[in-house]
């Protein structure tokens, strides 16, 4: 397979006129290694970040669908590794691949309801013999809401990349995001977990 050779050295990103600075993250070094070809980087890519495509794709469409949508993301990203020029870190590169399958699988189940009353996550527990599964609460959510929630509330991502990924302002991120959280603290108001939940 041919891989075309990125403007700018994929892994690195411009800090101004003529300085130039590697990124250190591990996604980002193998995908670099990925567009030269070597052997096992794409496959080691996959094995690192599969985890967190599953979760994002399954608080997005649902557990059911996120095989699915994570296999999706994978062959569109190996089809797209020429593309990747350093932009952005790999992560919100794949990330954005990702929301993108995501969508388009959901769309073309034509299920979005019965997506969402699925909609999949790992339990919290609360308590002794207590469990939350936090899945049935971001269902509630609107898919916009519940989409900047998971990003930076359950994956780490800052404000801005989550903007990235979303290709949305930042302060639409944070109003989604203070909206989700006010949605869940009602929902959870009846319950007493709030405060556990959203701390």
């Amino acid at each position: 397979m041919i891989f075309w050779r990125a403007r700018r050295r994929p892994g690195w990103t411009s800090q101004g006129p003529g300085v130039t600075v590697p990124r250190v993250d591990e996604t980002s070094r193998l995908l670099a290694k990925a567009q030269r070809g070597e052997t096992g980087a794409f496959e080691a890519l996959v094995l690192a970040s599969q985890g967190e495509i599953w979760r994002f794709c399954a608080y997005l469409i649902g557990r059911d669908e996120a095989d699915d949508a994570t296999q999706e993301t994978f062959l569109a990203a190996w089809h797209a590794l020429g593309s990747f020029r350093g932009e952005s870190s790999a992560r919100t590169w794949l990330f954005v691949i990702a929301r993108r399958c995501a969508l388009r699988l959901g769309e073309r189940k034509g299920r979005w309801a019965e997506l969402a009353a699925a909609a999949p996550t790992p339990t919290r527990r609360t308590g002794p013999g207590e469990a939350l599964e936090l899945g049935e609460l971001l269902a509630k959510l609107s898919l916009e809401r519940r989409t900047a929630f998971a990003l930076t509330q359950l994956l780490g991502f800052s404000y801005a990349e989550a903007a990235s990924v979303i290709d949305c302002p930042l302060g639409t991120v944070r109003s989604r995001v203070a909206r989700a959280r006010e949605d869940l603290a009602r929902a959870l108001a009846a319950t007493g977990e709030a405060e556990t939940l959203l701390a």
